[in-house]
């Protein structure tokens, strides 16, 4: 090898190395400002807005979810009624299976009733009222039934004590139904 290639080499390997750990500067500065972008993109779920005991949270997207089937509940609630619920759920009502798999996630919403102005004789959604959610992880929610529970008024979960009822009132009245009262609609 010639002085001039020798010279050639090191200069070579020089500017690799160099380039190499700019290289790596620019990965570990960028880094952190990705994960940030990465992480403001993805919907916020704060401790706040979980429910108590639970730790349940409103889905999101869930307005966008299949129904399950309206429900109306009379005095003194006064309430119209809906129960959308993910895929899985959708999936486990039109396969008939009980218990419902993990995953499954049913959401219902409720509205204050009130007359229609056009027609005498049908009520519409006034106020909403609540959401109120219900996840099934059987591990996570074994004691009770495997499901999760949150109710939420205003986007915010209402107290602990309201909270401590959702499993007594399911297990009464659905146990042979997965703790489930809405069915399918037809």
């Amino acid at each position: 090898m010639t002085p001039i290639e020798s010279k050639t080499k090191k200069s070579s390997s020089a500017t690799a190395i160099t380039l190499a750990a700019l290289l790596l500067v620019v990965l570990l500065t960028c880094v952190p400002y990705l994960i940030s972008i990465a992480l403001a993109e993805r919907p916020a779920q704060s401790t706040a807005d979980a429910s108590p005991i639970f730790g349940v949270t409103i889905p999101p997207g869930y307005k966008q979810w299949e129904l399950i089937a309206p429900a109306e509940e009379a005095a003194p609630l006064d309430e119209l009624r809906a129960v959308i619920g993910n895929q899985t759920a959708i999936d486990a009502y039109q396969a008939g299976k009980l218990p419902f798999p993990d995953g499954t996630i049913l959401v219902k919403r409720a509205w204050k009733r009130q007359q229609s102005p056009e027609f005498a004789s049908a009520t519409i959604p006034g106020a909403a009222t609540t959401v109120q959610v219900m996840v099934k992880d059987s591990k996570k929610y074994a004691a009770t039934g495997g499901w999760g529970f949150g109710r939420f008024i205003n986007g915010k979960p209402v107290d602990e004590a309201q909270h401590r009822t959702c499993f007594a009132c399911h297990e009464a009245r659905a146990k042979s139904r997965d703790y489930v009262f809405t069915r399918l609609a037809p």
